[in-house]
């Protein structure tokens, strides 16, 4: 049976520098996190998603809340009390051990039976694809290899909670593509409730089941990877989660689940905004992806326009060929740019061309601050 996690207000203080105040690491944080989901804490450098990860593995104290596995609180109990399993971004093998030596580690000091332990530690290493590898040292692994060793080595105590610490960072662009797929398919097959740390964006929305948004030790969203990406909450998350263009609006009127948007550049109409957080009238900012936007150069027809209306006119001051795409900086009126992906481009578009780019109302997001 899975495990659920209840975060409930859990912070982590630590004294300040200068020794006034403290510093909030972790700043009341709640969650849940439900049986068998690949939950990714995702955020900069500095936000708080390691400092909560260490305080789930029992590794920190927190200074308030409490952290529950199921009905089990775990608060205060040492790690070795909570059945996790923790995976640094360090592989941290022993490097005079085979890798099967590596993967009994933890049972041997669990003083498991030594025959259970072997049929433990190849169903393990089979679960990682490492079997073949069993007598092999840790430096005669590749680091994705090694990377693997360390999964299984986690794996094979039969935690209830798998905790992820940027296990991928150190690999190769390659590999890391590999592993993201081989660590999915392992959470999904074994249906352990697994937490991972990682500030890259594309790895958490290939990934994940659902996702946190840290800002600063406090949650800014969460949700589901598609839900995060295509409904951003702030202007912090809309940001940080793939590019955006940013766009001062004044709400102009409000037809039903319909609000028209005035710019600089022209109007826009918008689907996707909070009823509530959305003021009748009065300034707000817009996000639009760079890949939302349909356009046609000078008199040409739009292409991709359907059930499209309102959009702006503006000029092209500069067009990127990338191979796959293309990206296309826009001057528009007001001294604003904005940029705009084209796949499969089909011929370079000079600059100072004239351009109208329009837009999907579900695709302009109208943000809360």
């Amino acid at each position: 049976m899975s495990t659920r996690i209840t975060i409930d207000r859990l912070s982590k203080h630590y004294p300040s520098i200068a020794g006034r105040g403290t510093t909030k690491a972790v700043d009341a944080i709640s969650l849940t996190i439900e049986p068998g989901q690949l939950f990714f804490l995702l955020g900069p450098s500095g936000c708080g998603k390691t400092t909560l990860l260490r305080m789930i593995a029992g590794f920190i104290e927190p200074t308030g809340g409490s952290i529950k596995f199921n009905d089990r609180d775990v608060t205060r109990l040492a790690p070795d009390k909570r059945n996790t399993g923790m995976v640094f971004q360090s592989y941290a093998l022993w490097p005079h051990m085979t890798v099967a030596q590596n993967v009994d580690f933890g049972l041997s000091v669990r003083k498991i039976a030594k025959d259970q332990r072997k049929q433990r530690v190849d169903e393990a290493l089979k679960s990682v694809r490492m079997l073949e590898y069993a007598d092999r040292k840790p430096m005669q692994l590749s680091g994705g290899q090694q990377q693997r060793v360390a999964l299984a080595r986690a794996l094979v105590v039969r935690p209830e909670v798998l905790l992820l610490d940027e296990p991928l960072s150190n690999l190769d662009a390659k590999l890391r593509l590999e592993m993201r797929s081989e660590i999915r398919r392992i959470c999904t097959e074994t249906g352990i409730t697994t937490i991972y740390v990682t500030h890259d964006q594309k790895e958490a929305l290939s990934m994940a089941d659902s996702i946190a948004v840290l800002d600063m030790g406090v949650i800014a969203q969460v949700g589901g990877p598609r839900a995060l990406y295509d409904r951003p909450a702030s202007r912090f998350v809309a940001d940080f989660l793939g590019e955006t263009n940013f766009l001062s609006a004044e709400v102009s009127s409000r037809t039903g689940d319909t609000i028209t948007l005035s710019t600089a550049a022209g109007e826009l109409q918008s689907t996707a905004f909070d009823a509530e957080a959305t003021p009748e009238r009065g300034n707000v900012t817009c996000s639009i992806r760079p890949e939302a936007w349909a356009f046609s150069v000078g008199e040409a027809p739009m292409s991709g326009a359907d059930n499209i209306s309102h959009g702006l006119k503006g000029v092209v001051a500069e067009s990127i060929y990338l191979g796959e795409m293309a990206q296309h900086i826009v001057e528009l009126p007001g001294e604003t740019r904005v940029r705009v992906f084209e796949l499969h481009p089909t011929k370079q578009i000079p600059a100072g061309s004239p351009i109208s780019l329009m837009v999907k109302p579900d695709d302009v997001v109208v943000l809360r601050d």
